[in-house]
């Protein structure tokens, strides 16, 4: 009896082994690639898309029906921002909202915004803040 060897059992030989190697490697390398130029994109839009950079300095409640927001705001000059701003009572429950606009030409801009609210507002919240969408 004459002994029989594992690519005459199952039908493979050694260089359906090397060229299925390779297609996969081929293949991993094409992922790797298009996965490094996605993510590649993706940070440099999101780096420069981001004109526009805020925070809230202060913010106090004036009364029972406004806060006042300290927002001071970064950006190009000549570009437009629009911000959204938020109040919150002491149950986390929103109780204002208000988008502010600032067209000044200015590369800094500090300004107080006051936000209406429907009861007395504990926090005074930067939202979002962003170009102004182009018309």
């Amino acid at each position: 009896m004459t002994a029989v060897g594992p690519a005459d059992r199952y039908g493979r030989n050694a260089d359906a082994d090397a060229r299925a190697n390779r297609q996969l490697r081929i293949a991993a390398i094409l992922l790797g690639a298009l996965a490094v130029i996605g993510i590649g994109w993706y940070g440099w839009h999101s780096v420069v898309d981001s004109k526009v950079s805020a925070q809230v300095v202060a913010f106090k409640a004036v009364s029972d029906q406004a806060v006042e927001i300290h927002l001071e705001v970064h950006k190009s000059s000549g570009t437009v921002a629009v911000c959204t701003l938020r109040s919150e009572d002491k149950d986390h429950n929103e109780v204002g909202r208000k988008d502010v606009t600032l067209a000044e030409h200015a590369k800094q801009v500090d300004t107080i915004v006051t936000v209406r609210t429907t009861a007395r507002g504990e926090t005074g919240e930067l939202v979002h803040c962003g170009t102004a969408p182009k018309n």
